[in-house]
């Protein structure tokens, strides 16, 4: 039977110096920054409109599943013990076993059989998060993952979240890029096999700027590198993969130059 479609609903990084962090991301993405509650050790990322993301210091437990500074996505689902069996069923890992965080749900950190990490979350409320249009200066636009092998890895995500396969482009030496919906007309996110530079499988997130070269050079000025780009991709759109002063990747995305 096949799943019921899950998509990606939040997005956090995990870094050892939170402030700095949102500082930069804050100057990179154009957002604004607050608490998740008075003395929490969580800051909120918003722009258009809507909350894009989250930030968390990496200490204790959770340094030893984040290793390096990261972006993880957490994937909406109804049952989170039922999709932490189901992910372990399918070959991949339980990193932190399903956790209630009073208020909010019950979220698991796991890894698809390649390693890449990713996070599912059965929210407290069933009303979802208001979404913001797309294309929205701050927050993702597209998610890509860069996998132990695509083809494997793309069955393990739609198999357990019913992500439906659309173009699928012969990048030559660099394989097969699938790009999928989450339950809706649009792609929004590829799957791909990852190229010798990345140090091991990971999600990259691309996020919404006004314009690349104004994103690219606020990264500079923010103490970030450009690993990659500007480089223009089918669609007229221009993206550019970046590490942050602390180690995480991240990627900007813009329909301008």
């Amino acid at each position: 039977m096949k799943s019921e479609c899950c998509p990606f609903i939040w997005y956090e990084l995990n870094t050892p110096d939170p402030k700095s962090a949102e500082r930069f991301y804050c100057k990179v993405l154009g957002c604004t920054a607050a608490p998740f509650a008075p003395g929490a050790d969580y800051t909120l990322l918003a722009a258009g409109g809507g909350n894009l993301g989250g930030i968390i210091g990496v200490h204790g437990e959770a340094s030893e599943v984040f290793a390096r500074p990261a972006w993880v996505g957490y994937i909406g689902v109804a049952d989170a013990d039922d999709a932490a069996a189901r992910i372990r069923a399918a070959g991949g890992r339980i990193l932190k076993e399903p956790t209630d965080i009073p208020g909010v749900g019950r979220f698991a950190v796991a890894a698809d059989p390649h390693g890449a990490v990713f996070l599912i979350l059965r929210g407290a409320s069933e009303q979802a998060p208001s979404p913001v249009p797309p294309g929205t200066p701050g927050h993702v636009g597209w998610r890509e993952l860069h996998a132990g092998n695509g083809k494997e890895a793309f069955a393990f995500y739609s198999g357990l979240f019913g992500w439906t396969p659309a173009e699928a482009m012969d990048m030559g030496p660099m394989g097969i890029y699938q790009t999928f919906a989450m339950g809706g007309p649009q792609h929004e996110g590829a799957v791909m096999t990852k190229v010798p530079a990345f140090p091991a499988p990971l999600w990259m997130y691309y996020f919404n700027v006004p314009a690349l070269d104004a994103g690219i050079a606020r990264v500079k000025e923010g103490g970030g590198q450009v690993l990659m780009g500007p480089h223009e991709v089918p669609g007229g759109q221009w993206i550019a993969q970046c590490l942050d002063p602390q180690g995480a990747r991240f990627a900007l995305l813009s329909s301008n130059r």
